[in-house]
């Protein structure tokens, strides 16, 4: 990682910002305000963006990035942007035409496209199939077909980079020992990291692969009451951190999201709040 010069070398030769946008929002949150908070996020400096088939916005990331290429702000080569492919396209012949889809919506080709779970649902139009009970319902799919169907994506020109999401050692291990082995993963993205949570052993895993792990909750748990204590602590009213914060006269999200990039860690930051964003920035320099 070269923090100085904002970016990572991937395992293919491309590079990724060590700093992120994160785009997921809850749906209550209307879909139109993310071309605004995107081109905010862009003006701040943020070239990497990351979006998926799963967060229904990629139509919105698209506008916006277009928008700021327009009016001269960013070049496309400049630009980051990474989808993913959602868990009822797993089935090798759904793949291509998952992200095929999805490049409808924003941009020609991804710079990166990620497995985004280790796990296939029934293939479909819902997102999260269930049966009569209420239960999701799963498929069956060898992960090393959905990766072969990947790779494909690359040699296609669709996708620059390839890589996977929530993936664990094993599940890596799988992909890596796969015969026959075109391209490895550049990156196991969407990890929870946090100082709370510091995922040390798959952090050195992934570096000793030449992996880049990138950290999803990185100022801590969303604490979503389904599986989150709330009693459990607040990572960003930590005694040590808000003490950091108060001697450098910076924010404790700031030193959060400086903890992963000097442990070698690409960050997504999200928020839709102009001047965090701005803030959340200021971790490279």
């Amino acid at each position: 990682m070269d923090p100085k010069h904002q970016r990572v070398e991937l395992n293919d030769g491309h590079f990724m910002p060590v700093l992120g946008f994160g785009t997921y929002v809850p749906p209550e949150v209307p879909r139109n305000r993310l071309v605004e908070v995107t081109k905010l996020a862009i003006e701040a400096g943020f070239c990497h963006t990351d979006s998926a088939h799963l967060y229904n916005n990629e139509e919105y990331i698209g506008l916006a990035i277009r928008s700021k290429i327009a009016d001269g702000s960013v070049k496309r080569e400049d630009i980051v942007y990474t989808s993913k492919l959602w868990c009822t396209f797993h089935q090798p012949e759904l793949v291509q035409p998952a992200l095929e889809s999805s490049l409808k919506k924003p941009l020609d080709y991804v710079d990166l496209y990620l497995i985004h779970f280790p796990m296939a649902l029934k293939p479909g139009e819902t997102l999260l199939p269930n049966d009569e009970n209420g239960k999701v319902i799963f498929d069956t799919v060898d992960l090393c077909a959905v990766w072969e169907a990947m790779e494909k994506c690359k040699d296609a020109g669709l996708a620059k980079s390839i890589g996977v999401s929530n993936f664990n050692c094993r599940q890596l291990e799988m992909i890596l020992n796969k015969p026959g082995l075109k391209y490895k993963p550049v990156c196991n993205q969407q990890v929870e990291c946090h100082p709370y949570l510091n995922q040390s052993k798959l952090l050195d895993f992934c570096k000793s692969k030449d992996i880049v792990l990138v950290a999803h909750s990185a100022l801590g748990s969303q604490r979503h009451k389904l599986w989150v204590d709330q009693n459990s602590p607040v990572l960003l009213e930590d005694p040590v951190l808000c003490a950091l914060a108060k001697k450098h006269k910076r924010s404790p999200a700031l030193f959060a999201l400086r903890y992963q990039l000097q442990r070698g860690v690409v960050v997504l930051a999200k928020s839709y709040n102009e001047q965090r964003i701005r803030e959340n920035v200021q971790v490279r320099s």
